[in-house]
């Protein structure tokens, strides 16, 4: 159970009247915000006041931090927190933010199984035991702004923060019962390997190959299009779609589509 005091002065927050101004911003950056029904757009500038007021936020590459991409970060970030109880990504800390894509060196994946040494370009990057969640901000907003694309860097990344609420980084985040551990393995299993497959054998797969790397990319690619592409995933890959909604708590192939705030 979460602390007494930080679970009260969560609600505080929660409670505040929301800033105008970091409304507007979230109405013109985050396309999702337009899918939702009007309680979870509550529900979530609620998870927007704690998320700010938690998190340490960093410009980093000569990037000035601003409202606009702490607010347009965490909207998307907290969208994952709907309907659910939640502890606000306890494993991190902080959110470093580079102005876009930025290089580091190390053992990368070049598919099918194949890593090697060498520089690479990411859009955003953390992991279990860093604290810290890297982003790319010109990829950041691109995604907020296109919710039908089926990628979006923030929600890839915040997923894998999910992933790593047991301390295990395997594509399984906490789910609440031995059955529904059972069926996430069956079905997101199957649907792995489905992937692979397709990629292995040269055809066009229906979600972007980088799932294909591992169980854990998997889950953040699947996140990505669970929530940007929900109508096209619930037709293709039912069961998958299935397994999400339940996580999730969320059925967003039955909201309003989301339209393109302006720039």
């Amino acid at each position: 159970m979460f602390d007494f005091f930080r679970t009260r002065r969560r609600a505080r927050l929660r409670a505040q009247p929301f800033p105008a101004d970091w409304r507007r911003i979230i109405e013109r950056n985050v396309a999702l915000f337009h899918a939702l029904p009007p309680a979870d757009q509550d529900e979530l500038l609620g998870h927007v006041q704690v998320f700010l007021a938690e998190k340490h936020f960093e410009g980093c590459g000569g990037l000035e931090l601003t409202d606009e991409i702490r607010v347009t970060i965490a909207a998307q970030a907290c969208i994952l927190l709907l309907h659910r109880d939640t502890d606000y990504y306890p494993s991190l800390t902080s959110v470093l933010v580079y102005p876009d894509s930025y290089v580091v060196d190390g053992p990368r994946h070049v598919g099918d199984g194949i890593w090697e040494d060498g520089p690479e370009s990411l859009l955003g990057h953390t992991g279990r035991r860093l604290g810290a969640l890297l982003l790319s901000w010109d990829d950041s907003r691109r995604g907020a702004r296109d919710a039908d694309d089926g990628a979006n860097v923030v929600l890839h990344e915040f997923a894998h923060q999910l992933d790593f609420e047991d301390h295990v980084t395997d594509g399984t985040p906490l789910l609440e019962s031995r059955r529904q551990y059972l069926a996430w393995a069956r079905v997101l299993g199957a649907e792995f390997r489905r992937l692979r497959a397709d990629v292995k054998a040269g055809r066009e797969p229906l979600l972007d190959e980088y799932g294909a790397t591992d169980e854990a990319e998997f889950f953040a690619v699947a996140t990505e299009f669970f929530f940007e592409r929900p109508v096209e995933l619930r037709a293709k890959r039912p069961r998958l779609y299935e397994q999400l909604r339940t996580f999730f708590r969320q059925d967003p192939a039955e909201y309003p589509a989301a339209g393109k705030p302006g720039s």
